[in-house]
């Protein structure tokens, strides 16, 4: 197992609050859900940075194997 030093920093942007922040791998979920629950009355306003996710997103689809003809 490895520790969360390993993970990496992954961004988040609100666009609503016109801020950016890196976020440990293994709290992205909780500190976007605090965020928009906080500050946004739970909407989802806050989110992984488009481009990360889309870029997540395919790596996983190419690892499961969904990308293939």
């Amino acid at each position: 197992m490895s520790d969360d030093s390993e993970l990496p920093e992954i961004p988040i942007v609100c666009p609503e609050c016109e801020t950016q922040s890196r976020i440990p791998f293994s709290d992205v979920e909780d500190a976007v859900a605090g965020h928009n629950e906080r500050l946004h009355d739970g909407e989802s306003i806050a989110s992984v940075d488009p481009d990360v996710f889309d870029h997540l997103a395919d790596h996983v689809a190419s690892d499961l194997g969904l990308l293939e003809d």
